[in-house]
């Protein structure tokens, strides 16, 4: 019988699981759930060393000796810190040390209560990573113990630390078996990725409904790929953070689904997902692809760090994403897929999604505003800011654009698509809210800017996006404190800085005003201010 708490359980599956079959392991009472887990476990072999001190080096002659990672597990407080000098020494060595601390509850620490101090981070750099387990959250606790056990074991291996708090009463040992738990693999191909992962490629070949979904990249990144063979054969979700010509219109297709509105048979959720590139702006696809629980998520990545977006993730593919994906379309190419139902239930609801964009006509508002630009756009770069000006994007753009969505914040868009003008000849426009705008409007105050930059402001007295989030209009608080409710334009600030300044507030004006933003001929900014309605903006969205 094992431990009752869940943390303790999960740590005991996924040592397990990563190859750990060896622990030295130090009394205390705090630990104790953690030390009987490691002696019920059949795979693992506990050996008790008193002396903390002497059980570091315990493990570090146990590691050179075998030549795989070993942990050592100790009680809470300065127990740990008696590991120091042996971590270090593990740390020059290379050596895959796992320590694992018990700790008291978050609450007590620094509260005068028996063998507590702050544990995370006591071993400073001489762990590669460390990480401290949530005691109900299992899939937050599986994936920092993945991490920390990949970190270890990685090519160039590292001592890492893993500190468990544990909430009495700690002598609970009722459950009969350790979870099923989720460990996820990293692999690094030869350079020309002749040998990928054997559970990557036949994963997706015995799929039934595999997808591909690219986050945002930087553009010209899969220019010269050719993976014909691999996306006729696998439906592919982007958005237009991504670099490719033409969005597709998954959150449309989404959007309708939730409401019942959408004919035919029902999406299901992929039960193989291939993930490129970085975040992805839809919330409805994030929650659709982590309600795919049995599904298997595989990352693509330069930097191999666990990135569990869709909380299913099950490896990881190091390497360069354009030619890991022409390797596996030349592997797959002579094997038949399992199934093509998939893909082509996606494209009949993506080809509808799109036909119901392009025939929409929104009245005047944001997105007729959105609409219009793009429409008329042909070349140069765009920058979209945060929040609905980029899900805007998401509807109307046929093209990259560039988005500050590395932590999604409304600051910095401006200074962005300026900074990015200073450096180019080619026109930059700009596509920002009011509140965005606003807050970086020190960006126009600025000797360097040209007749280059272009803005399109959508100002409608507000952060629209507020009126988007449900029951957040019960509180009375909503306009004036959440979203920033406010009768400033753009006219004084332009004038200040001298930028020539164009106000929309017909639809008409507004495209007079586009147009004069793409065709003046000037040497300073350009801006046009579209005045809209809040609820205009809301009702006039796809």
């Amino acid at each position: 019988m094992y431990s009752n708490k869940q943390n303790v359980n999960l740590l005991t599956a996924l040592l397990v699981a990563h190859g750990v079959r060896h622990a030295v392991v130090c009394p205390g009472s705090r630990n104790a759930p953690i030390v009987h887990n490691l002696s019920e476990c059949p795979d693992i072999q506990c050996y008790p060393v008193t002396d903390e001190r002497s059980a570091g080096f315990y493990a570090l002659g146990m590691m050179q000796a075998l030549d795989e990672p070993v942990a050592v597990s100790v009680t809470s407080g300065t127990a740990l810190l008696n590991l120091a000098p042996a971590v270090a020494e593990a740390w020059y060595q290379h050596q895959p040390l796992i320590v694992v601390s018990a700790d008291r509850p978050e609450a007590w620490i620094d509260q005068l209560d028996g063998q507590t101090l702050p544990q995370p981070g006591a071993l400073g750099r001489f762990v590669r990573r460390a990480v401290s387990l949530p005691e109900s959250d299992s899939w937050h606790c599986s994936r920092l113990v993945n991490e920390a056990l990949l970190a270890a074991t990685a090519d160039d291996a590292r001592p890492v630390h893993i500190n468990v708090p544990i909430t009495e009463p700690l002598f609970a040992f009722d459950v009969p078996q350790l979870p099923a738990v989720r460990q996820i693999v990293r692999t690094s191909p030869p350079r020309d990725y002749d040998c990928l992962y054997p559970e990557f490629v036949d994963g997706l070949l015995q799929a039934r409904r595999p997808m591909i979904v690219f986050g945002q990249t930087n553009p010209h990144r899969f220019e010269g790929i050719d993976v014909d063979f691999l996306f006729s054969h696998v439906i592919v979700l982007h958005e237009a953070l991504s670099d490719f010509p033409n969005v597709s219109h998954f959150d449309e297709v989404l959007a309708l689904e939730e409401s019942g509105e959408r004919k035919g048979e029902r999406i299901l959720p992929p039960d193989f997902i291939i993930h490129v590139g970085d975040t992805v702006v839809s919330k409805r696809l994030r929650h659709f692809l982590r309600s795919a629980t049995d599904a298997q998520t595989w990352r693509i990545s330069q930097s191999g760090d666990v990135e569990d977006t869709f909380q299913n993730l099950r490896g990881i593919i190091v390497g360069d994403p354009e030619a890991v994906l022409q390797s596996l379309s030349h592997k797959i190419s002579h094997r038949k897929p399992a199934s093509m139902d998939y893909r082509r239930q996606w494209l009949a609801a993506l080809k509808e999604a799109a036909r119901r964009a392009d025939s929409y006509q929104p009245a005047y508002s944001q997105a007729a505003a959105v609409k219009y630009f793009e429409a008329r756009f042909s070349e140069g770069a765009v920058h979209y800011a945060n929040s609905s000006a980029i899900r805007l994007a998401n509807i109307y753009a046929r093209h990259h654009v560039w988005c500050n969505r590395g932590v999604n914040g409304i600051e910095g868009s401006l200074s962005t698509a300026a900074g990015f003008s200073v450096v180019t000849g080619e026109q930059v426009f700009c596509v920002i809210g009011d509140l965005s705008f606003f807050y970086d409007q020190n960006a126009l105050w600025n000797q360097n800017l040209r007749g280059n930059l272009r803005i399109l402001l959508l100002n409608n007295g507000r952060g629209g996006i507020f009126n988007r989030l449900p029951g957040l209009d019960q509180s009375p608080a909503r306009d004036r404190l959440v979203a920033a409710c406010h009768n400033t334009t753009a006219e004084g600030i332009c004038h200040e800085c001298n930028i020539e300044y164009f106000r929309a507030e017909t639809m008409e004006q507004m495209h007079v005003g586009i147009d004069t933003l793409f065709n003046i001929k000037t040497t300073r900014p350009v801006l046009v201010e579209v005045l809209t309605d809040t609820v205009d903006d809301e009702q006039k969205q796809q």
